[in-house]
């Protein structure tokens, strides 16, 4: 396998098929020690979040496919942390589309005149930033994407409509548990001429809480995997 990209919290490596193989870390984004979603750099290392991440990844995937929803996922290795997956270009440099059901985060940070923290957004919120470290990720609408030759505005409908069901069959499950998703991240790309979702669906990337308080990843992982 040859290495193709080194992530905050995987590595990627090109396979001999033409697919693509994922590497997950145990590093998690976050601040000052403290898990965060929402930050744009790696805060901190949990041991086992990475197998843990994938675990959680292979269980969503699966749960997509039963409900119709096309990814990237082809198969996993749980042992070697591994995921198999189908090819997929990145828009532009890279971009993070976030669901919020839940007004807090970063949310609460540029428009917190306007709204309180814990507020319901109903039907949920759809957003998008750069992933560029150095500018704070920065927001981008759809008419921006469009403007910058990054994705069309037919492109961005399909994967604001799949980013809302994704994001209901995720939370749907959660309530199962007892668990209530505030928001979560995800990536899309594009893979013979449609957009699919990529990436990972984890603990690590959303925020979740049950009576009240914050789950951490790997409390959140047992949970959703009834461990």
């Amino acid at each position: 396998m040859k290495k193709v990209y080194e992530g905050k919290t995987k590595d990627v490596y090109q396979l001999d098929n033409g697919n693509v193989m994922l590497k997950f870390k145990d590093d998690c984004t976050g601040k000052d020690g403290v898990f965060d979603p929402g930050e744009n750099s790696v805060g901190l290392t949990i041991e086992g979040i990475g197998r843990a991440n994938l675990e959680t990844s292979v269980y969503y995937f699966e749960l997509l496919k039963e409900a119709g929803v096309k990814t990237h996922y082809v198969a996993a290795n749980l042992d070697d942390c591994t995921m198999e997956v189908l090819p997929g270009k990145v828009f532009g440099k890279g971009l993070e589309v976030i669901c919020r059901l839940v007004a807090t985060g970063s949310f609460i940070r540029r428009y917190g005149a306007y709204i309180a923290d814990g507020t319901k957004l109903e039907g949920g919120y759809v957003e998008c930033t750069f992933k560029d470290d150095a500018k704070g990720d920065p927001l981008v609408t759809s008419e921006g994407l469009a403007a910058l030759g990054v994705m069309s505005q037919e492109m961005f409908n399909s994967m604001k409509e799949q980013t809302l069901k994704i994001t209901k069959v995720v939370a749907d499950d959660l309530a199962k548990k007892g668990l209530e998703l505030w928001d979560i991240k995800f990536e899309f790309g594009y893979n013979n001429d449609e957009v699919i979702l990529i990436d990972e669906i984890a603990s690590g990337n959303m925020r979740v809480y049950k009576d009240g308080k914050i789950v951490d990843p790997m409390d959140l992982t047992k949970l959703i995997l009834n461990k």
